[in-house]
């Protein structure tokens, strides 16, 4: 399997990392003919503003777009929550816009107000070492959104069919528990494909 990090901005190596820990290959995506050979993405955090800026620069939205819409799983960590999200609240239009949530930036405060939680993940485990840095939250969540974890009545984690959203920042720890959950979304997604007829 080949699971892509959007190495246009954001903590690339960590989950580069991450995703080498739990036995895939992790391609540094730069180009838009890169996601052709792709099996999954992870969308890393940064500053989602300046991270749209360069996915337009790139001229790599309608690509991104076309790799969710035909059903590859997608994972976005803090700014990449955000460009998945369908709505972002104080944002006239959504960025790739593929996951029915509402999301918020900077939920938690600012910079100087990061911390670490210990979370409770439905179907990956508890005490995972979550770690919010400017992190933003989903306010609300389509019917189909499965909420994996809260944190003070905060939807912090959570899972759409192949997409995966998350405020935190789990590459910056060494617990892989979610980079191997969306690791299993990716090989499920894989064999369905080479499954059908």
């Amino acid at each position: 399997m080949k699971i892509g990090v959007l190495a246009l901005q954001g903590a690339i190596r960590e989950h580069v990392g991450a995703i080498e820990a739990v036995g895939a290959d992790a391609i540094i995506v730069k180009r838009v003919e890169q996601l052709e050979e792709l099996d999954g993405l992870v969308l890393p955090g940064g500053e989602s503003t300046t991270m749209r800026r360069l996915i337009d620069r790139y001229g790599m939205m309608e690509a991104l777009r076309e790799f969710a819409a035909v059903g590859k799983p997608m994972f976005g960590t803090c700014a990449g929550l955000i460009l998945l999200a369908r709505e972002v609240i104080d944002q006239a239009t959504p960025h790739i816009g593929v996951m029915n949530v509402v999301v918020e930036r900077n939920s938690f405060g600012r910079q100087v107000d990061s911390f670490e939680m210990a979370l409770s993940l439905k179907n990956i485990g508890e005490n995972f070492p979550a770690v919010f840095i400017r992190a933003p939250h989903i306010v609300a969540a389509g019917p189909n959104v499965e909420v994996l974890a809260e944190h003070e009545g905060r939807i912090v984690l959570a899972r759409e069919g192949p997409f995966l959203g998350c405020s935190f920042h789990p590459e910056l720890t060494d617990d892989t528990r979610i980079m191997a959950y969306f690791v299993k979304m990716v090989r499920q997604s894989v064999l369905t494909t080479l499954a059908k007829p």
